[in-house]
């Protein structure tokens, strides 16, 4: 060391501290390198890290430094994955008595498909309710009306999480009925993510000016890209623990297609009544105590039972970066291996990893009929010409896959034959499976089965099937372009 040093001393100044800065490098490399390695993630997330490094050594650097490291993910959402396991435990605790009789019962509905609510039963991550009532909602234009009735007619409390909570016409008038129902005394909860809601403008302020408890969700100084991480993907609603809403559909004027923006918005939201809105509600009560590190009571008026007779079953699903499990993942990769007949899927976002893939090559090549709706023209350059790249092989094994036409189709639903379906906010790619929090409800009814079936039914009214022969007669620098895109998606 005393060499080295006596060295770099007797050497100019400038030569010194490009070595000092060549060594620096290195090291830096070398310890980045076996951190990457040492954490035993995805081999081709790891791989793309690694060459990363390799060939843009400093810019390799720099991005695994905001993008690929799990520090941040450790330190914020451990405790909270801790805590949330235990009020799961209570939950799960509080209804065993009831569990096995409707497991048994819904594995007489729907076979092999119960196994979905056992595994969630398993992981603590759902208890299985009956005593629901589901209604579709389709585009801003069904929703917000019923959201609006709702909030009107509430008596006790309104919680809401929501992603993208803008200052529109939309927002504007769900604010007003919450002020007005604050004066009322009704209590109000509300979380934003502070990353998608950046047209949120003053609503915050005048919700708490006016009593109302409002958190932002992993607050960001600058809102720009490399915040893009560990988001609050969800939409929640749940008003007096009666009434929930939940599905693709933000509070946004976009989704209400009146002529004031030019393209057409397709989404699917849920309305629920019943014993499954308890669950909406704990998943509510999950993120309320990790921005606010308060809790409400874990009994009624907020978690009540139903005194509706419907004979609907429904789990609701939801994972983040606190989850042990990606359990949204695994929920519809359990999905689509237990589908007998047919397999529609609608979702903006189709990047998926190699199981989502595998499954459904494999259901196509078992003689499934398997459909995948996925927008003509997405809102991001990126993720459109990714999703372009798996075309191909959902061809190849025999996949339908249609471009809706009409506008942009954001609507994420899976339905299953006649007797299972998920509906929620969960993307195919991984940064939902694995980095944002996301929420799903799986329904095992076949009314509400047969309106969502329905509905993917007139979307394909407005979209083109894709052709194996002239799709793969696109020009090279078309299938270049998605090639990029595709080998830079482990990077998210």
């Amino acid at each position: 060391m005393y060499q080295i040093f006596y060295l770099l001393w007797g050497t100019d100044w400038h030569i010194a501290l490009k070595i000092s800065g060549y060594v620096l490098i290195t090291l830096s490399f070398i310890g980045v390198v076996s951190t990457i390695l040492l954490e035993n993630r995805n081999p081709v997330k790891a791989l793309a890290y690694i060459m990363l490094l390799v060939f843009v050594p400093i810019v390799g650097l720099i991005v695994y430094y905001y993008l690929g490291r799990d520090l941040r993910k450790r330190r914020r959402f451990t405790l909270k994955g801790s805590k949330d396991a235990t009020l799961m435990l209570r939950y799960f605790e509080s209804q065993r008595k009831e569990i096995e009789h409707l497991q048994l019962k819904l594995r007489h509905e729907v076979a092999s498909k119960q196994e979905i609510s056992a595994m969630l039963l398993n992981t603590r991550h759902s208890v299985l309710s009956h005593n629901n009532r589901i209604k579709v909602l389709l585009n801003g234009e069904e929703k917000f009306p019923a959201v609006m009735e709702a909030l009107r007619a509430a008596k006790h409390h309104i919680h809401i999480e929501y992603y993208i909570f803008a200052a529109d016409d939309v927002g504007n008038a769900i604010t007003d009925i919450l002020i007005e129902k604050l004066k009322e005394g009704v209590e109000v909860r509300f979380i934003y993510d502070d990353f998608g809601s950046d047209n949120i403008g003053g609503i915050p302020d005048l919700l708490e000016d006016n009593g109302a408890e409002v958190y932002s969700f992993s607050p960001v100084l600058i809102n720009f890209y490399l915040n893009a991480n560990y988001r609050d993907h969800r939409k929640i609603i749940v008003i007096d623990g009666e009434v929930g809403f939940t599905g693709g559909i933000n509070i946004d004027d976009r989704y209400l297609n009146n002529g004031k923006h030019e393209v057409f918005w397709r989404d699917t939201h849920l309305q629920l009544e019943g014993d499954v809105v308890n669950l909406l509600q704990l998943q509510f009560q999950m993120s309320y105590r990790y921005c606010s590190k308060k809790t409400f009571n874990f009994g009624p008026p907020y978690f009540h039972r139903s005194d509706i007779q419907d004979n609907c079953f429904a789990d609701v699903v939801a994972s983040g970066p606190d989850s042990d499990f990606p359990m949204t993942m695994q929920t519809i990769l359990m999905a689509l291996n237990v589908g007998r007949r047919s397999i529609r899927i609608s979702n903006p976002y189709f990047i998926p990893n190699d199981q989502i893939l595998t499954a459904l090559q494999m259901a196509a090549q078992a003689g499934k009929n398997v459909e995948l709706l996925l927008p003509s023209r997405g809102d991001s350059f990126f993720v459109q010409h990714a999703a372009q790249s798996y075309i191909k092989p959902m061809l190849d094994a025999g996949v339908k896959v249609y471009f809706y036409q009409k506008g942009f189709i954001h609507a994420k639903t899976i339905v299953i034959d006649d007797n299972l379906a998920i509906v929620g906010t969960v993307n195919l790619d991984n940064r939902s499976f694995y980095l944002n929090s996301e929420i799903a409800v799986v329904i095992y009814d076949k009314p509400t089965i047969q309106k969502l079936q329905n509905a993917f039914k007139q979307d394909l009214q407005d979209a083109v099937l894709i052709e194996r022969r002239s799709w793969k007669n696109r020009s090279i620098w078309q299938r270049f372009i998605d090639a990029v895109c595709r080998l830079l998606t482990p990077l998210l």
